[in-house]
């Protein structure tokens, strides 16, 4: 076994903890709520009145529900408005949460999630500047070591809302895009 290998072990260990204690912080129900990770797929039954969907997370909360960001200052927040008037939310981290949707596989979660309900809107906002389009059909985790990763040169809204739009499964017009780092984020 190589020293990086331990080490990363190690990391990983630590971030899961992290994970399980910024949960507790958050407030049982709230992460009850909120947990629906790479094995929920599935809308449920009752969705909550509102819940945070912290990075690497989807959720769905029903007409006249909440969902909460936090701390969006480099991820980007995908909130699909429902014609029933519910909300489905992806919080898309850069970096791969432990236990947690990388930003390759979010936009698959939120389609699932969303299955054949129609869509009104999808609303894209974060770190627009920070992300390259290919984020959400490549992560940057998934390029081996000494691969060229792409990197934004600029701001690309425009490439951002195609490649969320294909990642749905929806018409670009309905796929909007805003610049909006600057920590949490309340979608109602």
């Amino acid at each position: 076994m190589t020293g990086g290998g331990a080490i990363a072990r190690t990391r990983n260990r630590a971030a899961a903890v992290l994970a399980v204690a910024l949960a507790l912080q958050a407030g049982a129900a709230g992460a009850a709520q909120a947990q629906a990770g790479p094995a929920a797929s599935a809308p449920a039954v009752a969705p909550a009145a509102a819940i945070r969907i912290t990075e690497g997370q989807v959720g769905e909360v029903g007409p006249g529900g909440t969902l909460t960001y936090p701390a969006v200052t480099s991820c980007l927040t995908v909130t699909v408005r429902l014609a029933s008037g519910g909300l489905v939310g992806a919080h898309a981290s850069l970096f791969q949460v432990p236990g947690e949707y990388r930003s390759d596989r979010i936009l698959a979660a939120v389609a699932r999630r969303v299955g054949t309900r129609a869509v009104r809107a999808v609303e894209v906002r974060g770190a627009v500047g920070a992300w390259h389009p290919g984020y959400f059909t490549r992560a940057i985790e998934s390029y081996p070591d000494g691969a060229q990763v792409p990197v934004p040169s600029r701001p690309d809204p425009d490439g951002l809302a195609r490649a969320v739009a294909d990642g749905l499964g929806q018409p670009r017009g309905k796929v909007t895009v805003q610049d909006l780092p600057d920590g949490d984020q309340t979608v109602k």
